[in-house]
């Protein structure tokens, strides 16, 4: 049996009211995945030149007991993550960064690495989407993204916008942790929030959105004639009155099936030209194994049509989907 998610919604009630934790409050380093990597592919050479540069070229670049240090390391196994490197005694923050000039000036890594944040060796691409998603999401959203980051998630909103992931990183209670959180909400989702954007494009009774603020979506004036809402994992105190309150977090498999039929609904008339099999696939490595607060709201503007919304959010990473569809008479 599952169980309201009320820590959570406790976290989120400090959020709204201006209130922030220390940073990373409870965080710890989830074990690295295919996915949810340290190191961006354009920055692989930064591994690559700590495995197999001379001693003495690292102590070119290095104090020569890091130098040693990292050596003594690969002798018992390579180095595989920026993790593993920084592992090594002291091999810190700064350290990294010394590396990573170093492994561009021996031409191991170009410009499109633009550098060690936070332990995230981080590509242009990433940069260019970690900045956008910063200067753009929702206060919602981002403190979803950043459950141990509270006051990281305050102070990016009051600083921004930001011009680079340096920035982002040197922000206060922005740390390991919510860096790769910032990152993988900003990159790891693309096939799939293409799909959602060709699907919501396809007809305007149907909608597939991966960024939205949930929040908002509570509040019963938003609706004409708010005829059911039925929610789990959020705290009564933020729902409408007769809110249908659930135990249960919604699963994988509800939320899958909440897309797939929403996107069958928009491609009814076979329009889509994307190929769904790229975006589906990048939700499916989003959502497995995880679980789900959210709702499923039944509204109407007027009493010709209807609306059947539903929202889910990650408890943990803050990844979201919203789908929509609509009918009139």
């Amino acid at each position: 049996m599952r169980t309201v998610f009320a820590s959570l919604l406790f976290a989120s009630s400090l959020a709204f009211i201006g209130c922030s934790g220390a940073e990373e409050v409870g965080a710890s380093s989830a074990a690295l995945t295919l996915t949810d990597v340290d190191v961006a592919p354009e920055c692989q050479g930064v591994i690559d030149f700590v495995n197999v540069a001379s001693f003495a070229t690292l102590d070119a670049y290095l104090p020569s007991n890091v130098a040693q240090n990292i050596v003594g390391h690969r002798a018992t196994a390579p180095f595989v993550t920026l993790h593993d490197l920084a592992s090594v005694s002291q091999v810190g923050d700064a350290r990294l960064t010394q590396i990573h000039g170093a492994a561009r000036t021996e031409g191991f890594i170009g410009s499109a690495c633009v550098g060690i944040y936070d332990q995230l060796a981080v590509s242009t691409d990433d940069a260019s989407a970690m900045v956008d998603l910063v200067n753009t999401v929702s206060s919602t959203e981002l403190h979803d993204y950043l459950p141990y980051a509270w006051n990281g998630a305050v102070n990016l909103l009051g600083a921004r916008p930001f011009a680079t992931v340096a920035q982002i990183s040197a922000t206060s209670g922005i740390g390991t942790v919510s860096l790769r959180n910032l990152r993988n909400a900003a990159t790891l989702t693309k096939p799939f929030e293409q799909l959602a954007a060709a699907a919501t494009a396809l007809h305007r009774d149907a909608d597939l959105v991966p960024h939205f603020d949930w929040y908002a979506l509570l509040d019963e004036r938003a609706y004409r004639y708010l005829h059911s809402m039925v929610c789990f994992g959020i705290d009564p105190a933020y729902l409408p009155n007769g809110t249908d309150v659930q135990e249960d977090l919604a699963t994988a498999e509800e939320v899958r099936l909440e897309v797939t039929t929403t996107l069958a609904f928009a491609n009814r008339y076979g329009e889509l030209t994307l190929d769904p099999a790229p975006g589906l696939a990048s939700l499916d490595a989003r959502i497995q194994g995880r679980s789900f607060f959210g709702c499923y709201i039944n509204y109407a503007n007027d009493p010709w049509s209807g609306n059947n919304m539903s929202f889910f959010v990650d408890t943990e990473t803050g990844f979201g989907v919203l789908t929509e569809t609509r009918w009139s008479e």
